[in-house]
């Protein structure tokens, strides 16, 4: 009897793993042919296109990533990795990146002004931090001044002279089976620990919850952003609490920028900035009192 439901978890968290992945290659392979067209088919121009667009890239970023699920987050991930969107539009897509939020709320009748305030500062935070970001790296003599799409093929070991077909489905297969993996053991470890401990983590920490609230948000899985939002609506946690932790549910776009961005890094540096980004944003909403 035990066995038996040993397998069944198994098989549960295999299934679940297997399917978040599946909802994410479509997202992959669409990105990555868009990134060798423009590799191949703009050459030169390319890079002048996206300096022209890259101002307005965290507003088209926020709006585009307040779109339920996070694929957009995955996507974006992929398209910075290859410097074809800047630092900012990067951040105004993770910040604004609504994973399983807008379902939760749904599901749970949540009255529609209150959906549209929670995602409209997700998208204004969205906005402000990826110019803010941008400005830094400008005044900073930060940004990147060359493309280097070509530089994930190398990572990969991918010869893209067979096709950008082929090229994008060797890069989407690549990733996708990283994701499997990763999300396999993050989801058995969920399983192991538990969404009630995760609950209690946070419903604990009364004068913390929003530093709490925006470390488990960090997890790449759509549980952590079903237990911020279920807590919100229960009354457990402040209106700065969720928002610390939804701005850096950023979900498995953390994972694909972990495995295609170099140096690793960068990569860490952009997650520890949004942590504390965040963190500041959850401190100032409760500050002002304000409730969703």
């Amino acid at each position: 009897m035990l066995q038996s439901s040993f397998m069944d978890l198994v098989i549960h968290i295999f299934e679940d793993a297997l399917i978040d992945t599946l909802r994410l290659i479509p997202f992959l392979f669409v990105t990555y042919l868009a990134m060798e067209a423009i590799e191949h088919k703009m050459e030169g121009r390319a890079e002048q296109v996206v300096q022209r667009a890259g101002f307005a890239g965290p507003v088209v970023g926020a709006l585009v990533g307040a779109f339920p699920q996070c694929g957009f987050s995955a996507a974006a991930a992929t398209l910075y990795a290859g410097r074809v969107i800047t630092l900012g539009t990067l951040f105004a897509v993770f910040l604004a990146t609504s994973d399983e939020l807008l379902p939760i709320l749904i599901a749970e009748q949540a009255p529609l002004s209150m959906m549209l305030q929670i995602l409209g500062a997700k998208v204004l935070i969205g906005m402000v931090m990826g110019f803010i970001v941008d400005a830094f790296m400008r005044i900073t003599a930060r940004h990147h001044k060359h493309l280097h799409i070509h530089d994930l093929c190398e990572h990969d070991h991918c010869d893209c002279e067979d096709g950008i077909v082929k090229s994008a489905l060797k890069h989407t297969a690549q990733v996708s089976l990283f994701i499997f993996l990763i999300t396999l053991v993050i989801a058995a470890l969920i399983e192991g620990i538990g969404e009630d401990a995760l609950t209690s983590f946070l419903s604990s920490q009364p004068m913390l919850s929003v530093v709490a609230s925006a470390i488990v948000g960090l997890i790449p899985n759509c549980a952590a952003s079903v237990v911020i939002t279920e807590l919100y609506l229960q009354g457990a946690l402040s209106a700065g609490s969720l928002i610390s932790g939804l701005l850096v549910s950023a979900g498995v776009g953390f994972l694909v920028l972990y495995r295609t961005n170099r140096p690793i890094k960068s990569t860490l540096g952009i997650v520890g900035v949004l942590l504390l980004i965040g963190i500041a944003w959850g401190f100032i909403i409760d500050a002002c009192g304000i409730v969703f």
